[in-house]
């Protein structure tokens, strides 16, 4: 994206989002990165995902095998819970927006620290954040991708879980075009194919929500 300050998403529309995301008692510490997914022709598979999003109106609830696994996974959301509580303070808010990034990173095969370093970069987990390039929401994604799938009502993408499917299911597109190379993926994501900056970002952000079970 050649223009500084509309790929980091500063300047007068920056100022509004910092006013609306105050009162949504949002935090206001990242700008809003402005993703430039670019119009492409879909898979079936990536449309038929995109479309159920939409369709979805309540965060899912993951099932486990056993009792182990579910423990891990409560061990994980209680940890990542902590981490993000200097981010985002309301309990409630905090848990449904983990339990929702973790069940859509591991439904597209992602690693969810991989998807909360991306929301860091993207949006500094402010749900209604918006770029100088129209990108919405946690993970900013175009609202083309609306239009596209379903209706074009752009304000979907401030539906927490039609976000988060959104931006896992483009990242998963992306790395099937680019056969499996992140680096090159996240770039493509951002709108800056081949530059390291983002991908970087990213990369650097992930490191903080990385976790092994003790």
């Amino acid at each position: 994206m050649s223009d500084p300050l509309s790929r980091h998403g500063i300047g007068r529309r920056g100022i509004t989002l910092a006013a609306l995301a105050s009162a949504f008692g949002l935090g206001t510490h990242e700008p809003a990165h402005a993703g430039a997914q670019v119009e492409e022709p879909l898979a079936d598979a990536v449309r038929s995902a995109l479309a159920a999003a939409i369709a979805d109106s309540a965060p899912p609830k993951p099932a486990f095998d056993t009792i182990e696994q579910r423990i891990a996974y409560l061990r994980w959301l209680g940890e990542m819970s902590n981490r993000l509580k200097k981010r985002q303070s309301e309990h409630v808010t905090r848990v449904e927006f983990l339990e929702t990034l973790w069940y859509e990173s591991k439904r597209a095969g992602l690693d969810p620290a991989l998807m909360l370093g991306l929301v860091q970069v993207e949006s500094g987990f402010r749900r209604y954040a918006i770029s100088n390039a129209g990108a919405r929401g946690y993970t900013q994604v175009m609202p083309f991708w609306t239009r596209v799938i379903g209706d074009g009502d752009a304000s979907r993408l401030f539906h927490m879980q039609t976000n988060l499917r959104f931006g896992c299911v483009i990242l998963r597109h992306y790395l099937a075009l680019e056969r499996g190379d992140l680096f090159m993926a996240l770039g493509r994501y951002n709108g800056s194919r081949g530059r390291d900056e983002y991908p970087s970002l990213v990369f650097g952000a992930r490191r903080a929500w990385d976790y092994a079970p003790g």
